[in-house]
């Protein structure tokens, strides 16, 4: 960061916390794994001192040790200093003026801290700056603030060029992570993402990963927004810890409600809509009780605020704590903020290209319902393709997943699989395409993974 002040204000820093927390690693190398947990070498406000910090970093990433010699040695290496008697002469002051070992993630709070404070001023600056410029739209101009501050909040504001050696280890500690959980695991592989709760396509894509935007697309009465719901509730109950939010363009709140409280309590739609209840009502009755139950307890938030754009749902997302899924349905019907004048193509690909970007920059995954041309319905084999996306534009270009479903009996009610479904998997950048088979319980608006005979027979839900 800059050496330089704004409108006479000084940058707010600590020398000798920075000082006092490289002192301390040199003296106790054992401190090293610690600390780089927390602190990384942007944190520090001196050059020196950030450099010393990225030449320790870069040992440990290594797997080496970072004692004075190795360190002097890196340093060096890295011009941090022009030779080794003035590294060894700045190193040998820093280890003499640590006040204690014990306290070194107490000096890295501090580092963290100053480093806060500085970005938040500097961030106050960029904002001012775009504010007073007078070209920029004001909505862009806010969402640019509110980008700003969230990226303080979430360390992610100093997105710049990282050496690889950073990201390499930040992977690595992932990938240790990733296999000590397959050990506990009896072994089995365990997913990056958060999984669906269907199990097949989990081990196509991976479960539903972070920045990913997922394209999930279908005629009209194929059941997208129920398996879009599912797929919400199975998340919300298998990761108590994520928030899930939905956005409803088309359906009201109340009727997301009323389609989930049949699909997990195997209630029929019906029965939810007009109150007249089956031969057995009361077991209805309970059962709408005990999912109504059950739901309450889900960190599951619904908005259903029509003609949305992103720049809207993304200041709403910002405040959401521990926030896991984002889906919205559906992307025909949201708006954009810039005039396109009716070139709805150019409209929709500025949407999507928004919706990636929002998905990077809040981290999570962020599933899109898309509808279809009604070119499927003019061919023999109505299978969705890829230009089925209506008003594509770039979403295909965009998109991370490209999932598409679809039921033969919808046009063929003699087909002997009449709850049946496909997932076509038609894009996915995390591995193979293909199809997955899913159940489809109508009465309920409930998707369920099936196990097919070996003999070819019927699925069994």
């Amino acid at each position: 960061m800059a050496d330089y002040d704004i409108a006479g204000v000084a940058l707010p820093c600590n020398p000798e916390a920075e000082r006092s927390v490289i002192g301390a690693l040199l003296i106790d190398s054992e401190l090293v794994g610690d600390v780089i947990n927390i602190l990384h070498p942007e944190h520090f406000y001196a050059d020196v001192n950030r450099g010393v910090f990225q030449a320790v970093f870069t040992l440990f990433t290594r797997g080496e040790k970072a004692d004075i010699v190795t360190v002097i040695d890196e340093c060096v290496m890295q011009g941090v200093f022009e030779n080794a008697d003035a590294a060894k002469t700045y190193l040998v002051d820093v280890m003499k003026g640590v006040p204690s070992t014990r306290s070194v993630t107490k000096y890295a709070a501090i580092v963290i801290e100053k480093y806060l404070l500085r970005s938040l001023i500097l961030a106050s600056r960029d904002i001012i700056d775009v504010a007073a410029s007078g070209t920029e739209d004001a909505e862009d101009a806010v969402d640019f603030a509110e980008q700003k501050i969230f990226g303080i909040r979430e360390g992610t504001e100093n997105q710049t060029l990282v050496p690889i050696s950073n990201i390499a280890y930040d992977q690595l500690k992932a990938f240790c992570k990733l296999v000590e959980e397959s050990g506990k695991n009896g072994g089995k592989g365990i997913m990056s993402g958060l999984a669906t709760g269907f199990s097949d396509l989990d081990r196509k894509i991976y479960g539903l990963n972070r920045s990913d935007l997922i394209i999930l697309a279908a005629r009209p009465g194929m059941g997208k927004t129920s398996f879009a719901l599912n797929i919400a509730v199975n998340v919300a109950n298998k990761y108590k810890n994520k928030s899930v939010c939905i956005f409803s363009l088309e359906m009201s709140k109340e009727q997301l409600v009323s389609r989930m409280m049949a699909s997990e309590g195997r209630v029929s739609t019906e029965v939810l809509r007009t109150g007249k209840l089956s031969r057995n009502g009361m077991e209805d009755f309970e059962k709408i009780k005990s999912v109504t139950e059950a739901l309450q307890t889900l960190d599951i938030y619904i908005d259903d605020t029509p003609g949305t754009n992103v720049s809207a749902i993304k200041a709403k997302l910002r405040r959401v704590k521990n926030l896991g899924l984002v889906i919205i349905d559906y992307l025909q019907l949201m708006n954009s903020v810039a005039n396109y004048h009716g070139n709805r193509v150019a409209e929709i690909s500025e949407i999507t290209r928004m919706l990636k970007i929002m998905a990077k920059e809040l981290n999570v995954p962020v599933i899109v319902l898309s509808q279809l041309s009604r070119d499927t319905e003019k061919r023999p084999d109505k299978r969705p393709l890829m230009s089925d996306l209506r008003d594509s534009g770039t979403i295909e270009q965009d998109a991370d997943v490209v999932l598409f479903l679809y039921r033969n009996s919808y046009y063929d009610k003699a087909d002997p699989m009449q709850n049946v479904c496909e997932c076509i998997l038609a894009k996915n950048r995390h591995g193979e395409t293909g199809t997955t088979q899913l159940g489809w319980l109508g009465e309920y608006t409930k998707f369920t993974e099936i196990a097919y005979t070996p003999n070819g027979g019927a699925p069994q839900s």
